[in-house]
This record gives C-alpha cells, structure tokens and sequence, in this order.
C-alpha cells in the first residue's frame, strides 16, 4: 500500500468512528468511505512561488457569515494536461494555506472548492500536491464554519486528484 493509500485509509477510519468527525450520527450510521480520484502523480508537483511584494492582509469570507484574516503570501504557475493555471497561496498564524476549486466543482468536486497545506521548501518553493486536496468539513455538515475560496483561486481546468464530492451516501 502507498503512503496516500495508508493516508486515506486512516482518514476514513477517523470520519466513521471519532468523536470529532464532521460527521454527523446519522452520517456515521451508513458511512464506508470517502471518494478519490485514483492517485495521479502528475498533480505532485514542486513550484516556484513568486511573493507578492506587498503582502496585504484578507479577510477571507466564511461559509457561516464570519471571517478568517490571511496575508496573500505568493502565487505559482503550473500545467494540468498542457493547460496553464496558477493559484495564490495564503498565510496566517497556522501556516500556508491553498483553497481552489476546479472545473469540476458541482460535480465531481466539491462546489466550494477544496483546500490543500502546501509544504514549504527552500527558496520560496512548496510541494503542492493535489492528491492530498480535500473538502473543508462544512462539505459534510454546514454546522461548520469554513473559509470561501476566493475568486483568484477558480480554475478553468479540472484537478482530477484528491478528494471527490461528498454526496451523503455510503460508497
């Protein structure tokens, strides 16, 4: 088994059976798993990210009304199938921090979008990868309070990696 195979197992170990799982009890009752894309090592990728100059702080809105405050820390240019995309990564006290959503929101993605931890390297560049992309937990119940993407990160393209929509059902 792969690491992300390992990964995705315990994580729906965690969804079924912890106390903290966004889950609901009835959820719970039917749950067996989460959906994937198939690991797709093209979609692993370690980009150049260029800072922006000014660092200016945002408030990124929630899904419940409230808001996170970030700092808009740099964007990154990548390909998916030839095609060009890039993203802007975000900051706060808890890291670095990567929401998007692709052309497949609504239907294969969650339509909010997904959001990924990008690891910081040297030289302002992050292993980015979208195998490990995954929806926010108000994707499971809209008790929980999430950041919405904003519109810088909207792809035209489709990730085909990482977590696929969460329709309620067991899978």
């Amino acid at each position: 088994m792969s690491e992300l195979t390992d990964f995705r197992a315990e994580k729906d170990e965690f969804f079924a059976r912890h106390p903290q799982s966004p889950l609901t009890p009835e959820q719970k009752r039917g749950f067996i798993g989460l959906q994937y894309f198939p690991e797709n090592d093209d979609l692993r990728l370690e980009v150049k990210v260029e800072p922006f100059e000014d660092q200016q702080p945002l408030q990124m809105q929630t899904t419940t009304g409230g808001v996170q405050m970030y700092v808009r820390y740099g964007r990154f240019k990548f390909q998916v199938d030839g095609q060009e995309a890039e993203l802007t990564i975000y900051q706060n006290e808890n890291g670095y921090f990567l929401p998007f959503v692709d052309a497949l929101a609504g239907r294969e993605t969650y339509p909010a979008g997904r959001y990924l931890e990008p690891e910081a390297l040297p030289g302002n560049h992050f292993i980015v990868d979208f195998n490990l992309a995954y929806n926010p937990y108000c994707a499971y119940n809209e008790m929980w309070s999430c950041p919405i993407t904003p519109a810088e990160n909207r792809l035209k393209v489709p990730i085909r990696a990482g977590e696929k929509i969460f329709d309620g059902t067991s899978h």
